[in-house]
């Protein structure tokens, strides 16, 4: 009864995280290119009282094991990169990314962090910039000042007008052999890890990097239905697993209660 106790603890602590991470999900669903994550849970040790395949006299064996377990743990929040839709915006900034890879940022320290944000901004300088003002990398050149109309390709080939000529540049954007790995540091930023791998430079549309979509946003990929069921779930398991604290509790106390 006293592992009932500790191992439906661990289940209610659990299913606390997941609510957890469901409501970042649902936070976050008008957010430009957030994607959503999910909690993966491994069960805990099992204390084996009878080994399968032991000795039990005369030659013969245990055909099946005696193990009882100490209920689940969250082991890593999953960060699927399926693609959010697209929104027209009708902005010539705005980029949105069909398919893999990021967009490269600067950040204040130096570093590079990625998005995939494309809600894209001119500074007083003519450097295109996110929302927060950091430089965008990967072959984004300032606007010159006078531009009439901007145009960028599919393919990341940016013209920009003037009316003394035009001015051509390319635009090359980053993947990651595990995108899963990148550390979320907020502000819709990705930061390289171990685990992410080194950051690949590509051309939008060729060798499987995705193309640029001019004038759109990609959408957060959350599904609010979706959530809506994960959170049910996750309400009803954590309520199942505080009926087996309250039966185990019920069990000790008639223990307690009885009499020679």
């Amino acid at each position: 009864m006293f592992r009932a106790l500790y191992s439906a603890a661990a289940g209610m602590q659990s299913q606390q995280l997941n609510l957890d991470n469901i409501s970042n999900n649902l936070a976050n669903v008008n957010t430009t290119g957030f994607k959503k994550s999910k909690l993966e849970f491994q069960d805990l040790l099992y204390q084996t009282t009878r080994a399968a395949g032991s000795e039990s006299g005369g030659g013969n064996q245990l055909p099946s094991s005696m193990q009882i377990g100490q209920g689940s743990i969250p082991v890593a929040t999953q960060r699927v990169f399926t693609a959010g839709e697209l929104t027209q915006t009708g902005e010539k900034f705005d980029l949105a990314i069909q398919g893999d890879g990021f967009f490269q940022v600067q950040m204040p320290d130096g570093t590079l962090a990625y998005t995939r944000d494309g809600a894209l901004k001119t500074d007083s300088s003519g450097r295109i910039v996110n929302s927060d003002g950091y430089p965008l990398q990967g072959g984004f050149q300032p606007v010159p000042a006078g531009t009439t109309n901007v145009n960028i390709s599919g393919t990341g080939a940016v013209t920009y007008a003037t009316a003394s000529g035009s001015t051509n540049s390319q635009i090359q954007i980053v993947r990651f052999n595990n995108p899963g790995g990148l550390e979320a540091q907020g502000h819709n930023l990705y930061k390289e890890t171990t685990a992410s791998g080194t950051p690949e430079l590509g051309e939008p549309g060729t060798n499987g990097f995705g193309q640029l979509q001019q004038g759109y946003l990609e959408l957060s990929n959350v599904s609010v239905v979706e959530e809506m069921v994960n959170l049910i779930l996750a309400q009803r398991a954590y309520e199942v697993n505080s009926k087996a604290v309250q039966a185990a509790d019920e069990m000790m106390q008639q223990s307690n209660n009885l009499q020679r």
